[in-house]
């Protein structure tokens, strides 16, 4: 067996910063990587990116030596990623904050709105209900991270964590203070409002669940294998006929649901922020597949049916 030669330089100064003698050829990207972490532990596997030109993509853990465009003495360029953070944690950070913050302003703690409605209860019935939907919805997302989902990379920047949670724990924050203020209105046409947003909300919900689910069982545990999602007896991942990513469907539909209910402004907002959000991870997806499967279908759309 003939081996190869790797010299790995960082991508920045072209500085010589490892050099690995007999791989293996049919070594993968990630057992290059272990190698490179015994001479330089600080830059455990997580962290590296490894590519073959220095502004070039990164290369994938499973790609195999021998099946990359080099020859028995093959150049890779390291960059850093920096500190990195499971997604797991990530995830559990994220949602656990807007679950607690939420509740915080439903019992009015002291300190929110003063010492005259200090955990006194509203007296609209669709303050307790909008608690229960936010609650549900971020206890969902909490247990789907723990037992649902499975993530094709393990780990993103440290720094991210701040970012993501600034963004759900902040629009918590501002939606909950409105909605739970002493001062708040109930919806302008009542009861059947509440009624019907109540049943988008909860139609999204279960619609959203059956589609995590669906794209759990098209990758095996421990795997990173990519298939095509199709449609299965479960009604609600029909709409897997029409659009690439109907998670992102339902999870608009959801916050949809919940403005209607509370008629909220800052709810309105978060949805259309949380709509373009998804749209560009729709858009992307979308792309992906068409680009890895030759046979996909071609009449689904992102995120909106015929539309976007």
């Amino acid at each position: 067996m003939k081996h190869h030669e790797v010299e790995i330089l960082d991508a920045k100064t072209r500085e010589k910063l490892c050099f690995l003698d007999k791989v293996e050829p049919h070594a993968t990207i990630a057992d290059i990587k272990n190698m490179f972490t015994k001479s330089h532990p600080q830059w455990y596997p997580a962290r590296q990116s490894l590519r073959l030109e220095p502004k070039g993509r990164s290369l994938k853990d499973e790609d195999i030596l021998q099946n990359l465009p080099v020859g028995t003495t093959a150049t890779l360029y390291f960059r850093d990623l920096g500190a990195q953070v499971s997604w797991v944690t990530v995830f559990l950070t994220e949602y656990a904050g807007p679950l607690v913050i939420y509740l915080l302003f439903y019992f009015r703690v002291p300190f929110i709105y003063g010492p005259k409605y200090d955990f006194i209860t509203s007296r609209h019935s669709v303050v307790h209900l909008a608690c229960i939907c936010h609650s549900f919805h971020y206890i969902k997302r909490l247990l789907e991270t723990l037992f649902v989902h499975r993530f094709s990379h393990g780990t993103m920047p440290f720094r991210n964590i701040f970012k993501n949670c600034m963004y759900y724990w902040g629009f918590a924050a501002w939606m909950a203070y409105y909605i739970n203020h002493p001062l708040y209105t109930p919806p302008a046409f009542g009861e059947h409002q509440v009624k019907l947003a109540v049943i988008i909300f909860l139609f999204c919900q279960l619609g959203n669940f059956s589609i995590h689910i669906a794209l759990r069982n098209l990758r095996p545990a421990g795997s990173k294998t990519r298939k095509i999602p199709f449609p299965t007896r479960n009604p609600f991942t029909w709409l897997f006929l029409l659009v690439s990513c109907p998670n992102y469907t339902y999870e608009v539909g959801s916050w949809m649901g919940f403005a209607l209910m509370t008629q909220c402004l800052p709810v309105a907002l978060f949805s259309l922020v949380g709509f373009i959000q998804m749209t560009i991870w729709a858009k992307g997806k979308h792309r992906s597949y068409l680009k890895e499967f030759r046979d996909y279908p071609r009449l689904r759309s992102p995120i909106v049916p015929f539309v976007l």
